[in-house]
Formats: structure tokens, C-alpha cells, sequence
């Protein structure tokens, strides 16, 4: 769909979505644990919604207490042979490890931008594991058949971090022990949500400064009462829509978070936006803004929102880290530069893993999210401060991870 968004001002408080991060997480887990789980504060959008799914086909009951609480009864005994996995990078690479875990062949297969997205850098690991792997030009669909033995295995780190989350959430589930090393290994904060994670459901991971990850086989997950966090990666843009036009009070967020993308704080800070915490509550507020440099090196999902930031100050700012933005539901470097240019701000990208951004401000016209929901919700915030009416295509597609997104940009918006 198209959406027509123009200039306002932000006033008012709402409730960000549950972590998808998270939920997949102790969807995972609760797949895995023996007993009936119970996940509370779960929010829906499309990649938790495919993570259900996933868990069900793979031998997990699942019965719906109410909106936002789900029971779970645990259980690797898959009933097909194929997960669709919808468009969820992190849903590919956590849930492909676990289909591991069976001795009968299983294919992993989703659709849209997820069947551009490599998953190459699993085949070698996987198969020095015990599993046997099949997979055309490190693409999905891959199919794979264990079981996951132990061992001792070497991964790359350095183009995401997910596959070591499904690694480090199946094999403690393995007979034998494990030693993961790990070359190059960005985004830590997610490594530390998983064992956090793990270790809430009874199951013991340990590292030595990240590089060397100790895993003891034959480890029992256990069902547990668990509540998801609020997500600061769907919060991130809001609260930057508070920094630029208005003032915003978003509810609901962890302040002590594991999230890497809690780090918008410190982004907001150093441009200059006031910030008040209140127990769970976060109020950001519009003060003159200043061009900031900030290494999103470990949260790269933050890019858009640090764009739209940016583009929003006096100077020029820098954000170190696009090259961690190849393999996302666009190259979202790309993205960022082209689609922001249509409203006039300028964007370089040129020097190697780095966006410089001039503030400027911004002017309207067509944009297109590239079927990517936080270009989509980054655009709608930069609108504001547009000089003219922004049309954004594709719109809908916010509903990957915050289904809400519009009603709640509409609550707390008012055009002028």
C-alpha cells in the first residue's frame, strides 16, 4: 500500500511491541524444553508469527491464552519435512541448527527478500558437526540431516551473529560438548540476549570474551513462565520522532536491556536530544540538534532511525558500520542513501563503513521502503520535518516486526 504522510508534530506516549528479537528466542527455547511454557507480552508481527509455525511443524503444540500470552508444550518430533521460515533472517539461522538436531532430512525455505539472504557461512560449520547439507549457490532453500553432533568448529562472525544464536541455542541439546570459535564476531549484544535466554530456560553457555564459546551436550531445556521485553529496535524510530518534532513517552522499555539497540540513547544524547527515564518509561524531547558520529557497528538495525536523526541535525554526521548492512532486507546503505536524496538530504557512502549524512531539511515526494519495514518506518518519521506531502510505497510492510506501526504513529502525531 501507499502511504501519505505530512508534516506534524509529535506529542503524546505509547507502547512499542514485545522484542521479535527475544520472542523468537523463547519461542526456540520453549520448542526444546520438556513441559508446558508459558510466553507472556508477546506481541505479533509477521517474523513471530513464522516462528510459531515453525515450532509447531517441528513437533511443538502451541494454544492461545489470549492476545499477548501463548502456552507452549515442548517437543522435537517434526510432522513435515519442510519450515517455511516467511521472510525472518533470524528465524533461518536459529531454526536451522535445531532442524539439525533430527535424524531425518529437513528443508528450510521462505519467501520474498529472505530467499536473497546468504546462508552460506552455515554450510561449513554444520557440516563439521556431523550434518549432511544441501543448499544451491548459499541460498535458501538448505536442507540439512543430523543429528547435530559436537565438537570443536569455527565460525565467522563478522557477517552476522545469528547463526552462532542457533548454534548456541541446539547444542547444548547435542550428546557430545562443544567449542565454538569464533573469528571476527560483531553484534554481541545478541549473543548476550541468547545466552540470557538460554539460561532462563536452565541451560548453561559460556565464552571466553566472545572468541571461544563452551557448550556441555546433553543439557535439558526447561519450561518456564517467561515474559518478552519491550523491543527498543521498534521503539527506536519513535523516539527519534520525539527528538525532532515534539516531545514522545514510549512505555514498556528496559532500561537495563541486553538489546543492542538501546544504544539510540546515547545517539540521542550526543545530537543533543533531552531524555528523561522513568522507571520503564522513556520521554525524549526536541532541543536544538548538533551532527553527532556514533559506531553502529554492534546494532546495525539502528541505521535508518540514526539516519533520519542525522539528517534532522546542524553538520554533517557519521555512522560507522554499512558494511554491516549488505545482507539485510535491502542493502539498506543503499537504500538509505537513495530513497533519503528523493527528499533532498544528502547521504555519502562512498568511503568503506561509513554514511556521512548533512542535515538539511527534508522536502516531499515518492519513496519507495524496498518491501523494508524500518526504511518504511524511518521515512514516515522523516516526513515530518518534510516541507511537502512524503508518499511512502510498500508501506504495509512494517508489519514484520511492528504490525501497530501506523495507529500508533497516528497517535502521537498532529499535522500541522
Amino acid at each position: 500500500m501507499d502511504k501519505s504522510v505530512s508534516s506534524g508534530r509529535v506529542i503524546g506516549s505509547v507502547t512499542p511491541p514485545s522484542s521479535k528479537s527475544y520472542a523468537q528466542r523463547a519461542i526456540a527455547a520453549a520448542l526444546l524444553a520438556d513441559g508446558i511454557t508459558t510466553l507472556r507480552g508477546v506481541e505479533m508481527c509477521d517474523d513471530t508469527e513464522a516462528a510459531l509455525d515453525v515450532i509447531q511443524t517441528l513437533g511443538a503444540s502451541v494454544e492461545v491464552i489470549d492476545e499477548h500470552t501463548y502456552k507452549i508444550k515442548g517437543g522435537l518430533s517434526p510432522i513435515s519435512n519442510l519450515l517455511n521460515i516467511g521472510e525472518s533472517g533470524l528465524s533461518t539461522r536459529l531454526f536451522t541448527p535445531i532442524a539439525a538436531l533430527c535424524d531425518e532430512p529437513i528443508t528450510i525455505t521462505g519467501h520474498g527478500s529472505i530467499m536473497r539472504r546468504p546462508v552460506d557461512m552455515m554450510i561449513a560449520p554444520l557440516e563439521k558437526l556431523g550434518i549432511e547439507v544441501h543448499c544451491k549457490e548459499g541460498l535458501l532453500p538448505i536442507t540439512v540431516k543430523g543429528p547435530l553432533h559436537g565438537g570443536e568448529v569455527e565460525v565467522d562472525g563478522s557477517i552476522s551473529s545469528q547463526f552462532i544464536t542457533g548454534l548456541l541455542t541446539a547444542l547444548p541439546c547435542a550428546q557430545e560438548d562443544t567449542i565454538i570459535k569464533v573469528n571476527t564476531l560483531n553484534s554481541k549484544p545478541y549473543i548476550d540476549m541468547t545466552i540470557s535466554t538460554a539460561e532462563s530456560f536452565g541451560v548453561d553457555i559460556v565464552h571466553r570474551n566472545y572468541e571461544e564459546f563452551f557448550i556441555s551436550g546433553g543439557q535439558k531445556y526447561k519450561a518456564q513462565d517467561y515474559r518478552i521485553e519491550g523491543d527498543w529496535s521498534g521503539a527506536s524510530c519513535l523516539l527519534v520522532a520525539g527528538a525532532i518534532a515534539g516531545e514522545v513517552t514510549l512505555n514498556n522499555l528496559n532500561p537495563l536491556s541486553l538489546q543492542a539497540d538501546k544504544e539510540i540513547l546515547n545517539a540521542l544524547m550526543d545530537a543533543g536530544a533531552e531524555i528523561t527515564t522513568t522507571g520503564n518509561s522513556v520521554s525524549v524531547a526536541h532541543k536544538p540538534l548538533k551532527a553527532f558520529t556514533f559506531n553502529a557497528t554492534d546494532c546495525p538495525d539502528l541505521f535508518p532511525a540514526l539516519a533520519t536523526l542525522a539528517a534532522c541535525c546542524d553538520g554533517v554526521s557519521t555512522i560507522i558500520g554499512t558494511d554491516r548492512l549488505l545482507a539485510k532486507e535491502s542493502n539498506r546503505a543503499e537504500t538509505i542513501a537513495s530513497e533519503f536524496s528523493k527528499l533532498g538530504i544528502n547521504i555519502d557512502i562512498s568511503e568503506d563503513n561509513i554514511m556521512k549524512i548533512e542535515g538539511g531539511t527534508p522536502t516531499g515526494g515518492m519513496v519507495d521502503s524496498h518491501g523494508d519495514h524500518r526504511i518504511a518506518m524511518t521515512l514516515a518519521v522523516l516526513a515530518l520535518r518534510a516541507t511537502d506531502e512524503v508518499i511512502i510505497t510498500g508501506a504495509e510492510c512494517v508489519s514484520k516486526s511492528y504490525k501497530d506501526f501506523w495507529e500508533d504513529y497516528e497517535k502521537i502525531v498532529s499535522y500541522e
